[in-house]
């Protein structure tokens, strides 16, 4: 079984719990793209087979989430899990729905973040996390992130919570974003939900919930996108036997085509991925 599962992740798992899951449910190797924090749900595409072959070509994708940023408290976290620091009074009249839709707009573009101490960066061989834990500081440097779209879903002003749609770059900490949206707002705030939508093509749309995997184990091939179906923006290139054999043994063939990622056929049967640079065609993923 090789390909890609798009799970709809619930609370509470982390990626890694349901890695676990389907590992042991498909007795293949499994891997993801990048983790989803436990108290976040939604898209992680997973892995399978020799679809663990494909990740240098997904981990870069943009990403689109649906965000619950409650005001009037810092945590220690940024998120709701984390340690309450400092409690304050919400003015209400920042709470005007046009001053939040500028407030959201003013991060649009290319932008400089510092991620949360609460993270899993390195610095120095060792985890961010692994100094908030010890209560010791680091010097923590910006990161650049790109914000594509963002938009106000819900004002809640009761409960002081604002929801918000935003499309980023790889990289981005929505927990950061929060708290430098409640900064510009005037006040404080922590990310108190969290739901990915969307992983580059991989849409919650088309995602599988995990419980409903563990009541059918089917479901798992049925929605499973096979290498093939990922590539399938890519041009072919059909081989002859004699040059299938040459390409399989690791041998470069000589090919007049532009450099790029090629879908490789043998008459009608996909056999996997090449790669063309300077004229010449070398296997990457062989099925």
């Amino acid at each position: 079984m090789d390909g890609i599962l798009v799970v709809n992740k619930p609370l509470n798992y982390t990626s890694h719990d349901i890695v676990y899951k389907i590992k042991k449910i498909t007795n293949e190797k499994v891997g993801h793209t990048g983790t989803l924090d436990p108290m976040a749900s939604g898209v992680l595409p997973l892995l399978i087979g020799k679809g663990t072959l494909c990740s240098k070509y997904l981990i870069n994708h943009d990403k689109i989430y649906d965000v619950e940023l409650t005001l009037g408290k810092k945590t220690d976290t940024a998120d709701s899990e984390g340690k309450v620091l400092q409690e304050e009074k919400v003015d209400t009249n920042i709470l005007e729905k046009t001053n939040i839709e500028n407030v959201l707009k003013s991060f649009l573009g290319i932008s400089k973040q510092v991620p949360p101490i609460y993270s899993a960066i390195k610095i120095n061989g060792k985890k961010l996390y692994e100094y908030a834990r010890k209560g010791q500081e680091v010097e923590i440097e910006p990161r650049e992130i790109q914000i594509y779209d963002i938009k106000l879903t819900t004002l809640d002003v009761e409960n002081m919570k604002i929801k918000y749609q935003v499309k980023c770059s790889k990289g981005t900490y929505i927990r950061s974003l929060c708290e430098d949206i409640a900064k510009k707002l005037g006040t404080i705030g922590y990310m108190s939900a969290l739901n990915r939508v969307q992983v580059g093509n991989f849409n919650i749309r088309d995602s599988v919930n995990m419980q409903d995997i563990e009541e059918n184990n089917a479901l798992i091939k049925e929605k499973l996108i096979t290498i093939e179906d990922l590539f399938k923006d890519k041009p072919k290139i059909v081989l002859s036997q004699r040059k299938l054999k040459l390409f399989l043994n690791g041998v470069k063939l000589t090919f007049n085509n532009e450099a790029q990622i090629y879908r490789i056929y043998c008459e009608n049967n996909f056999i996997g991925i090449g790669e063309v640079k300077n004229n010449l065609l070398k296997r990457d993923i062989i099925l």
